[in-house]
């Protein structure tokens, strides 16, 4: 029995089986075997294009109805997929049916055609055996599941496809079974095949129809009567030569009945529809909200829609400013930089180095290099403009040079005129690195002492630290007005592992 809802192409193909099954019952020739072919392969095609409608009827109702309101639509969409749990294991069982028939007969030819097409055998053994009247339990006993599944006021004018019953009985003529009129004697294999199929397709039209009235058997409807074209772009700030994307769609809603909207437990004033969600920024960073709308359906329910997470960058004002002729970093000393650019936060920035090492960071950062990374180094800045993706923001070429030299000092002094007891007094030499930024520490590795009393051989003595040696103390302590003291060969390294020569100091004792 056709389904009210067959298409013209469906009811065609029904009274096509029907004339070829007469036909065959008569006379079987290899043009109404290969109609039969023709007529299975057009069967098969119809049920696929049945199944693609099914599905996206699951598919729909799964990202619409099923996802914004789970509690009232899970029950609906269990009993949908009740019913094709019932189609699903008729289809595997008819499956089955038409493999080992086919197998029976020897299998297919190398184009896909039945071996024994012809056989008037196979089909009528199968009956006897049984499997048939099993076939017809089956349909009967699916049919009625789906039925059963179903509410009152879904079944109204429901006509299902699938069904085995035996056909009308002729005037002046003995009745035939339904199990007879499809795989009795005379019957081919090939049309036996094509009854099997035709099942099938009829399974799939009554899955459809089923399907479809549950899945959109929901009344209850929101009545939209106001349109509006509405442009989206996920940012306003956008660099040179990146892509200015916006989402271009139409919105919906209901004059007469505004929705509620609650932004983080804060329920906006709605007109015509819209809400307006104002919040003063307070700190820097990333910033989130969410929340839901709430609208009622014409049955009086509501329907509850959640907000994806929105979020929105906060940063204070300000500008970078960099000195061209002052672009140096130091060796073997903790470079402090500042990093910022308009219109990314400081979590979005991210700063890399064509050699040394970067620590710190959110816009305070700090470049160390050695004494391998002397000559030119260049930083580069890149902003994230989402998720995985990032844009280089501008890339600047600095230099790295070793520390200056230092200044040998004894007695707090870089040489001169110096009484008698402050030269005694002190014991030990200073590298001093004067009028710089930085602080740096340089340790003396070696110097010479040369000590040139008036009528006396020069005394010359070497330390390999920064302090006099007892011989030099002792040395020093004989000096008097008139000497000359000289520390001179003064090595020194500092924090960037250089080894320096410094200049001679010479002092002049009064």
């Amino acid at each position: 029995m056709a389904a009210l809802n067959e298409t013209p192409r469906q009811k065609m193909m029904g009274i096509l089986y029907l004339v070829l099954l007469g036909i065959a019952a008569t006379t079987v020739t290899d043009h109404v075997l290969d109609a039969f072919s023709n007529l299975t392969v057009s069967l098969e095609t119809t049920s696929k294009n049945v199944q693609s409608t099914v599905s996206n009827t699951f598919s729909a109702f799964e990202a619409t109805k099923l996802k914004s309101d789970p509690v009232r639509n899970t029950p609906i969409h269990d009993k949908a997929l009740k019913v094709k749990k019932y189609v699903d294991d008729l289809n595997l069982y008819i499956e089955d049916v038409k493999k080992n028939l086919t197998n029976e007969g020897g299998g297919l030819e190398s184009d896909g055609e039945l071996k024994a097409k012809a056989d008037v055998e196979i089909a009528p053994r199968w009956l006897r055996k049984g499997h048939a009247k099993e076939l017809k339990d089956r349909i009967e006993d699916t049919r009625s599941k789906i039925l059963a599944a179903l509410d009152k006021s879904e079944t109204a004018g429901l006509n299902l496809s699938l069904s085995a019953q035996d056909p009308p009985k002729k005037a002046d003529q003995p009745g035939v079974s339904w199990e007879e009129d499809n795989f009795g004697d005379g019957i081919p294999l090939v049309a036996a095949i094509t009854a099997l199929t035709k099942i099938q397709s009829d399974l799939k039209n009554t899955e459809a129809d089923v399907v479809g009235r549950i899945l959109q058997a929901d009344k209850t409807q929101i009545v939209l009567d106001r349109f509006e074209a509405v442009a989206v772009a996920p940012s306003s700030y956008i660099l040179v030569g990146e892509q200015y994307k916006a989402d271009v769609f139409l919105t919906a809603s209901n004059t007469t009945s505004n929705p509620e909207i609650v932004i983080g437990g804060q329920k906006l004033n709605v007109v015509n529809g819209k809400g307006l969600y104002t919040v003063t920024a307070a700190g820097e960073g990333v910033k989130t909200w969410s929340g839901v709308i709430r609208v009622k359906k014409t049955d009086g329910t509501i329907e509850e829609h959640q907000i994806p997470e929105q979020t929105y960058t906060v940063a204070k004002p300000a500008a970078t400013i960099s000195p061209d002729k002052m672009n140096v970093f130091y060796i073997g000393l903790p470079n402090p930089v500042s990093i910022s650019a308009p219109g990314f936060s400081d979590d979005k920035i991210r700063v890399s180095l064509s050699a040394g090492e970067i620590s710190g960071g959110k816009g305070n950062y700090v470049f160390n290099f050695k004494s391998n990374h002397r000559g030119k180094v260049n930083v580069t800045v890149s902003g994230e403009l989402e998720k995985g993706k990032s844009k280089v923001l501008g890339t600047k070429e600095f230099r790295v040079k070793p520390l200056p030299p230092p200044h040998v000092k004894f007695a707090n002094k870089g040489g001169g005129r110096l009484n008698a007891v402050a030269m005694k007094s002190a014991n030990r030499l200073f590298a001093i690195l004067e009028d710089f930024e930085f602080e740096a520490t340089f340790t003396i590795k070696h110097f010479t002492l040369y000590i040139n009393k008036p009528r006396s051989d020069v005394f010359v003595k070497e330390s390999n630290s920064n302090v006099l040696t007892p011989e030099m103390q002792s040395a020093m302590n004989t000096i008097t007005p008139g000497t000359r003291v000289t520390f001179d060969n003064v090595l020194v390294v500092g924090p960037d592992g250089i080894q320096r020569s410094l200049d001679p100091i010479t002092f002049s004792v009064e």
